[in-house]
């Protein structure tokens, strides 16, 4: 399925392409994409509607997120994704539970390649939105992602984080097919507090990166 040029510009924003503070030209994205400027002047409008974009004089450019706007998302995201975990040990099938293991033990053969873990990391908590089987809490946790492409390094690029996420994801996915959804719940908001730390040490230049 051919991809429209909202999605082009925010998987390009997501992977880093474009990050925090670059200036986006309708003309360079359309020859970038490969489609006309009309697409691309209604994916910015969007993409500013949803504050993902910003005004510097009469460019835009990739927002950033500030110390409390990061703080503010982190907590909305705990929340939330600890409610999908609790879902999901609740709803998930056993399809989806194995979907999940697999994903996992699948994801070992990435640690040390920080940008292809990124990418498996956004597919394992997706997978488990999804298993939380309540679309509204879907949507919102979308919206929640849509705003972490702001954010130009992935916590997974600290050192030895790697390995300490994988294993937090393997007990996640342990409290599910237990159908704990207590544990589920606390297991995921814990991970991503420890995503949050790393993130905030990241980038206070207090531990270095890999790759």
């Amino acid at each position: 399925m051919q991809k429209d040029a909202y999605t082009l510009i925010l998987e390009a924003i997501d992977e880093g392409i474009y990050k925090p503070g670059d200036r986006l030209v309708e003309s360079e994205l359309a020859d970038r994409f490969g489609v006309s400027r009309t697409p691309i002047r209604e994916a910015l409008q969007r993409l500013e509607t949803q504050s993902l974009l910003a005004r510097d004089g009469r460019s835009l450019i990739v927002a950033s997120l500030d110390h409390n706007q990061l703080a503010e998302l982190y907590v909305v995201r705990t929340e939330l994704e600890a409610l999908a975990a609790r879902l999901a040990a609740r709803h998930a099938t056993p399809e989806e539970v194995r979907v999940l293991r697999d994903m996992v033990e699948e994801d070992r053969k990435l640690l040390g390649d920080p940008k292809a873990l990124s990418r498996a990391n956004r597919r394992f908590h997706k997978q488990i939105h999804l298993a939380s089987h309540n679309r509204f809490l879907v949507q919102q946790l979308d919206l929640v992602h849509r705003s972490m492409a702001l954010l130009a390094l992935t916590s997974l690029a600290a050192e030895g984080r790697d390995g300490v996420a994988l294993a937090e994801h393997d007990a996640i996915v342990s409290a599910i097919e237990a159908r704990d959804e207590e544990a589920a719940g606390e297991r995921l908001r814990d991970h991503i507090s420890r995503a949050f730390v790393t993130r905030l040490k990241l980038d206070s230049g207090a531990i270095g990166t890999v790759g």
